[in-house]
């Protein structure tokens, strides 16, 4: 039986005299497209309240560094600055707690009485050290909760796992059972992925003896060769019959997934999406959707996710939970990047990813 219980969430209780006597939010036109008034407010990833005729309203999709617009029909959009256009109102204001009408919450899944912190701390650091026993626990029961609830998992991933048989027969397996919704990476993971499916080698590596086979170097840039051929990746996999590895099941099982270019890119693939603004926005298109956000071996690809992920989701029948968002890497640093999230949602473990995804897959009894 699944032990996972999902934290319930707390709206403020607006008939505090802080609420009650405070000023309406202001907010003034844009100027020009792109372009942000002066003491425009910058969002975080928590839950924000905004003050409007009296009523305190909450931006629904949040995320770091946007602007919020006070939309004709009532309605709060969250907006990057470059997606501004001339005339949105956007909401003006530095403070956030209730001083100028809005009001950061970011303890919405806290027990009642439980020790809140500053509102921007920094956890302490993990390392090599820490124990993840209890985290792998956790991590099973919320991919259990989300298969089982309709959840939305994202995975992002470096190209570590397309260099290991084991990690990219776990992946799959994680793919085929349902435990993935959707997954983001680069140009890297999905060719040496493919080069894996159709040569069983990695930049010319074997991927289970690490055996360099003659000429290897060649095999990634023909493996691109004779996609860009195709036309397309699911018309490579079909032209080549294959049927293994990360990029196959996601093909097979109609799993999206989203293609980052880089400026370092062999090829790329068909899919790949070279312009940086373009791909940021189907980024953005999975992880709108996501409940759980787990980022392996690829730092800046897990900053980036981490930046436009909000804490929290509302749902179709108006509840709100939290989003998770898990951190892998071998290197500590990397981890760290993002572990001023809230205590709900940011798990951070420092271990080598291929190692971490056959432990999950194992532990979901899924291989």
């Amino acid at each position: 039986m699944n032990k996972f219980e999902m934290p319930e969430y707390r709206h403020p209780d607006f008939s505090q005299e802080m609420f009650v006597n405070a000023p309406s939010v202001k907010y003034e036109a844009a100027e020009k497209d792109g372009v942000a008034p002066e003491n425009f407010h910058s969002t975080s990833m928590y839950p924000e309240y905004f003050k409007i005729d009296g009523e305190w309203k909450l931006a629904e999709e949040s995320r770091m560094d946007s602007c919020v617009v006070y939309c004709e029909d009532g309605h709060l959009a969250v907006v990057e600055a470059r997606n501004l256009k001339k005339g949105d109102r956007v909401i003006t204001g530095r403070t956030e707690r209730c001083e100028e009408g809005i009001y950061m919450h970011c303890h919405g899944f806290e027990e009642p009485g439980a020790k809140l912190d500053d509102q921007f701390v920094f956890r302490q650091g993990r390392s090599r050290e820490t124990s993840y026993a209890r985290d792998y626990d956790k991590l099973f029961e919320l991919l259990k909760y989300e298969k089982e609830n309709g959840g939305n998992v994202v995975w992002v991933m470096g190209p570590a796992f397309a260099f290991d048989a084991d990690a990219r027969a776990a992946m799959q397996a994680l793919i085929e059972n349902g435990y993935a919704q959707g997954v983001l990476a680069g140009n890297a993971l999905a060719t040496h992925d493919l080069e894996g499916a159709l040569l069983h080698t990695a930049l010319g590596q074997d991927i289970y003896t690490q055996e360099s086979q003659p000429n290897g170097h060649y095999n990634h840039l023909d493996v691109l060769n004779k996609v860009r051929r195709s036309g397309s990746i699911p018309q490579f996999i079909e032209d080549y019959k294959l049927d293994d590895g990360i990029i196959c099941s996601c093909v097979k099982h109609n799993v999206p997934f989203v293609l980052a270019g880089s400026i370092r890119d062999d090829g790329p693939l068909p899919e790949v999406i070279g312009n940086v603004y373009d791909a940021a926005d189907a980024m953005r298109g999975l992880v709108r959707n996501a409940t759980t956000v787990i980022c392996m071996a690829t730092m800046l690809h897990t900053i980036a996710t981490g930046n436009m992920t909000p804490s929290f989701r509302m749902l179709e029948d108006g509840t709100i939970r939290p989003v998770y968002l898990y951190t892998i890497d071998i290197d500590e640093f990397v981890v760290n990047k993002l572990l001023d999230r809230g205590s709900l949602s940011a798990t951070t473990m420092v271990t080598n990813v291929q190692d971490f995804i056959t432990l999950v897959a194992k532990g979901l009894g899924v291989q």
